[in-house]
């Protein structure tokens, strides 16, 4: 059984056939069917993840996505004669490792096709002509999930900036062209001023300017490490000697959506020590010797931020105590079927604190004991509900403010007195400060139920004040305000099992591993 790229030459070979496609990617079925006129023929969509299957609609159409046992039920009907197995996804070697692996597509089919979208036949032309060329001192970095989910800051943050920010103050710049695909270069333009430092925009990868494709593809194919965060689509097709390096959001306690096996998808993933190595490796379907225990760039900022003045630069009321609170996304109506996901449906659509006349008296108790509590809500998550607060000592920091800044979520954490969290990796991060924290679980077992844990009991692994009432989160706060730290021995314990180093060196650990250096420069 062969794997053979579908072509106009070749389409006759399968045309007026019925279609078994593999993947249920919206986006490549809609290019498939513009580009083959296949819409009427398609009989079923394969796709193993449980959560796209049902109907999806394609133009006009509502065509089945099953698992593989539909496939093997068609294989052995009378329709195995006149059906077509198109791959329409991104991975479509792996696809096709898959199907070689089930002997009733290895018996029934000679070829397997898979329809290159139109960025998939870009790429495979500069790989191509790349194959032979000696790889170039270049890093690439990405930031943030698929660029269909953008947000505005979501491409330049979070562990590839910290690491990339690293890079730039050690001067590795001089030896290494550091290159970022953003959606919007314009933004970066303060970057102008250091050598060997591009943004190039993801789009030129679908650029009808062939000049635009080849800065964008002499990046991706030539550079020697090639580090994101979330998306690792743009890596798909690297070559052996290329090295790719997931750096991943955080370790914390929810477990992963979504499971695909990344072994052969990037060569290294990082994680704050080693119980989360082993968990991750599960995880992420990883073999051992993939994990870097490192801990993460992001974690750096907590360390190297003294003397910035947040408070006064985000205009932060003045107070003597500055508690931080970062609700977990809960708020998923939109993408529900996807993710088990849940809404949180109060006045104002927080856990806990779910009126405004709760909010009014947790602020009562802020004035008290002089200290501000600010919000700041997942980028994902829609404030409506909660913009036009006007409490004293409460504040919402929305992601368009922390962007103007220019401020990242662990830079301003440095200053904080105290964390409020629930199931974020943000609490893992913020351990290394050891502070005290509060852990909202009102909600613990449905949120198990909806999307799970990664940890048999989240409360054995908690560093901080369990809370799960309005009445025990007045109490968290009145002892931050009165300077009582009721969790520190539950922090001495798990900090080595959570973080394995605490010393803000992360970047320089990560680089190390991988034994990028600054020599001969």
């Amino acid at each position: 059984m062969i794997l053979q790229k579908l072509t106009k030459s070749n389409w006759e070979l399968i045309s007026g056939k019925k279609i078994c496609c593999v993947e249920a990617s919206l986006s490549y079925l809609e290019e498939f069917c513009e580009a083959y006129d296949v819409l009427n023929c398609i009989e079923v969509i394969v796709d193993n993840n449980e959560k796209k299957q049902g109907m999806l609609q394609l133009g006009k159409r509502s065509i089945p996505v099953c698992g593989v046992c539909r496939l093997i039920e068609i294989l052995a009907s009378e329709d195995a004669k006149n059906l077509a197995i198109v791959i329409t996804g991104d991975y479509f070697r792996e696809h096709f490792d898959w199907l070689s692996g089930l002997e009733e597509v290895k018996s029934g089919f000679g070829t397997i096709y898979y329809f290159a979208n139109k960025e998939t036949e870009y790429e495979e032309e500069f790989r191509e002509l790349y194959k032979d060329v000696e790889l170039e001192n270049i890093v690439v970095f990405r930031s943030g999930p698929h660029i269909t989910s953008y947000i505005k800051g979501m491409d330049f943050t979070d562990n590839a900036r910290a690491l990339f920010e690293y890079m730039l103050a050690k001067e590795y710049n001089k030896k290494y062209e550091l290159v970022w695909f953003v959606k919007n270069p314009s933004e970066f333009e303060r970057y102008n001023i250091y050598e060997n430092v591009k943004f190039l925009p993801l789009e030129w990868s679908v650029s009808e300017s062939e000049e635009e494709r080849q800065q964008y593809y002499r990046a991706l194919c030539l550079a020697k490490y090639i580090f994101f965060t979330d998306a690792y689509g743009i890596a798909r097709n690297c070559r052996d000697d290329q090295v790719r390096v997931q750096l991943w959001h955080g370790c914390g306690y929810k477990t992963r959506l979504n499971f695909q096996p990344c072994e052969k998808r990037y060569e290294y993933t990082t994680v704050s020590s080693d119980l989360y190595g082993e968990i991750h490796s599960e995880l992420f379907g990883l073999r051992k010797d993939q994990m870097l225990v490192t801990g993460y760039p992001k974690q750096d900022w907590l360390f190297n931020c003294d003397g910035v003045d947040f408070v006064s630069e985000l205009s932060f009321p003045s107070a003597k105590k500055y508690i931080f609170w970062l609700p977990t996304y809960r708020q998923a109506a939109d993408v529900l079927s996807q993710n088990n996901g849940y809404e949180v449906n109060p006045q104002t659509g927080l856990p806990v604190v779910d009126t405004m006349d709760r909010m009014k008296e947790l602020n009562q108790i802020l004035v008290a004991d002089d200290s501000v509590l600010i919000i700041k809500l997942h980028p994902f998550q829609k404030s409506e509900r909660i913009s036009g607060l006007n409490f004293s000592n409460i504040v919402l920091l929305d992601n368009d403010k922390l962007f103007e800044a220019d401020i990242q979520v662990n830079q301003l954490l440095s200053v904080a007195d105290a964390l409020i969290s629930d199931y974020s990796s943000v609490a893992i991060d913020y351990l290394l400060l050891d502070r005290p924290m509060a852990f909202l679980l009102d909600d613990v077992e449905e949120y198990e139920n909806a999307r799970g844990f990664i940890f048999d009991n989240i409360r054995d692994y908690l560093p901080g004040k369990e809370v799960y009432s309005f009445k025990e989160l007045c109490e968290f706060v009145s002892e931050i305000g009165n300077g009582i730290d009721s969790s520190s021995e539950k922090r001495r314990k798990l900090m080595p099992v959570l973080n394995k180093y605490s010393d803000g060196k992360s970047s320089e650990r990560i680089l190390n591993a991988l034994k990028i250096d600054m020599s001969e420069v």
